[in-house]
């Protein structure tokens, strides 16, 4: 199930980058596509703290319980 969020987010990080370019060419504005930048790095950066292992081997995201099942 982690998996599928943290694709998700992936997702929308990339979404964000696209449509902050895009943005930034038809209007020529900067702070709206800038704060979008923003939130797809700090987006990537949670995947990334979600993913990468830690010193005992083992990434957050896989000692994660699901809940209810």
């Amino acid at each position: 199930m982690t998996d599928i969020v943290l694709s998700i987010v992936m997702l929308a990080a990339f979404a964000l980058l696209a449509g902050a370019y895009v943005y930034w060419r038809r209007t020529g504005e900067t702070k709206q596509p800038a704060l979008m930048v923003v939130l797809a790095v700090v987006a990537i950066l949670n995947v990334l703290i979600w993913t990468i292992p830690g010193s005992d081997g083992t990434a957050p995201s896989d000692q994660v319980e699901v809940l209810g099942g």
